[in-house]
């Protein structure tokens, strides 16, 4: 919810108000993002929804809009920690970009953080790495700041 809500609505929700506000969300009908499972357990996550949904990005000068074109997403990509490094996070992407498409998304947008030195600690690779969003095929289309690439995918056309 941090990227969803003002930043003052977010913060006196920390915790049981943010799981309730994000539950709602869930319970609406409108899926807020993509699960992977392995042998039943969920193993990681993948939020992508509608831009204009993220408060945060009305915010942000880093990631400010690009064109007027209508985008969907990525605002966070976890993976548990006992599963990490087995291409899950690659899979999540590329299903989020699948999942956007057949909601009628024509681009995608993901806002990876790059290492300025060494391995990027977990904690901060909330948003996804490079890496990932290159192997799910998005393509770096421009730089919010030296550490932040905005990336794009372009689902493929859907029958409808």
């Amino acid at each position: 919810m941090t990227w969803r809500l003002p930043r003052a609505q977010y913060e006196r929700g920390k915790g049981a108000g943010n799981r309730a506000a994000f539950k709602r969300r869930v319970r609406s009908g409108v899926p807020p993002g993509v699960l992977a499972y392995l042998d039943k357990e969920p193993v990681g996550w993948c939020a992508v929804a509608p831009r204009a949904e993220y408060d945060y990005l009305a915010r942000s000068r880093v990631l400010r809009p690009l064109d007027d074109q209508p985008v969907w997403s990525i605002s966070c990509l976890l993976v548990a920690k006992p599963h990490r490094g087995r291409g899950i996070s690659v899979r999540l992407l590329q299903a989020a970009v699948h999942m956007a498409g057949e909601s009628g998304a024509e681009i995608v947008e993901g806002y990876p953080v790059i290492a300025r030195s060494g391995r990027m600690p977990d904690a901060f690779a909330w948003t996804g790495t490079l890496p990932a969003f290159r192997a799910a095929g998005f393509e770096e289309v421009a730089r919010g700041s030296p550490s932040r690439p905005i990336m794009r995918a372009y689902p493929p056309r859907l029958t409808r």
